[in-house]
């Protein structure tokens, strides 16, 4: 059977004059896009761009909410309790939705960002306070995270549908949790290792370790984050190899 992926990316993380990433090219490229809702990143102007640009190119739009965290770019751990992650969480997931309807589109499922993402990932009752806020907003919206997380427990238990996310520009520890940011193996910028490492999760569900084990993932989606230097070309190369090898590239939601 031919193998489907979505590639999505993280976008709209511009803030006043602070320019993040090249949008432009990324909305050419990629099927989904988690942009920013104004806590960790993005601001009014900068969503509703992000919301025509995505209505133009024909791509899905994701809310991407984080942690109340502009300064730290919503990758610090912050002590939010759940009742607070839900609240913000409607705050950001409104506001973009709110934004998107005037480019005629709405938001169409939901990915948490940085530090809450990887929180979500392990703490039940953060994951359980975000998976039912969602629901409570739009129980139609999918939830887009780590496979077998907390947040993936919460979403089935919310009635939500999950869509695992693996990334092609970073790299895994053994137990599936990406190597910190930091570490000499965190991060990869080379597009041609970018693009073999989006290959083999699409065709096998899985990628090597930096202690070279395998790690099962069985993504619905693949993720190049905006902000990496270099983004745009190697979103441009990993959709390229894909289509060359006769992947099918679609929107999960």
């Amino acid at each position: 059977m031919q193998p489907t992926i979505d590639l999505n990316s993280d976008l709209g993380e511009s803030f006043g004059a602070w320019h993040v990433g090249d949008d432009e090219a990324m909305f050419r490229v990629v099927t989904s896009a988690n942009v920013a809702c104004g806590f960790h990143a993005g601001d009014a102007v900068t969503m509703a761009r992000s919301a025509a640009a995505a209505a133009r190119e024909g791509v899905v739009l994701g809310a991407h909410p984080g942690y109340r965290d502009l300064v730290g770019f919503g990758r610090r751990a912050l002590e939010t309790s759940p009742d607070e992650i839900a609240a913000e969480l409607l705050v950001q997931l409104g506001s973009l939705d709110g934004v998107a309807r005037a480019s005629g589109i709405r938001v169409r499922y939901v990915k948490a960002h940085g530090a809450l993402y990887h929180r979500l990932a392990t703490d039940a009752a953060a994951a359980r306070a975000f998976a039912e806020a969602v629901a409570v907003y739009d129980p139609t919206l999918p939830v887009l995270g780590p496979p077998s997380s907390e947040i993936e427990l919460a979403a089935d238990a919310a009635g939500l549908r999950f869509a695992r996310e693996a990334f092609v520009d970073r790299g895994y520890l053994a137990d599936g949790s990406l190597v910190p940011r930091g570490q000499p193996t965190s991060i990869v910028d080379d597009p041609a290792a970018a693009a073999d490492r989006a290959l083999e999760l699409a065709e096998t569900g899985s990628i090597t370790a930096d202690d070279g084990s395998r790690v099962e993932l069985r993504p619905d989606s693949l993720c190049l984050h905006g902000d990496t230097p270099g983004a745009a070309v190697m979103a441009a190369a990993v959709r390229a190899a894909l289509e060359r090898a006769g992947v099918e590239i679609r929107a999960f939601a």
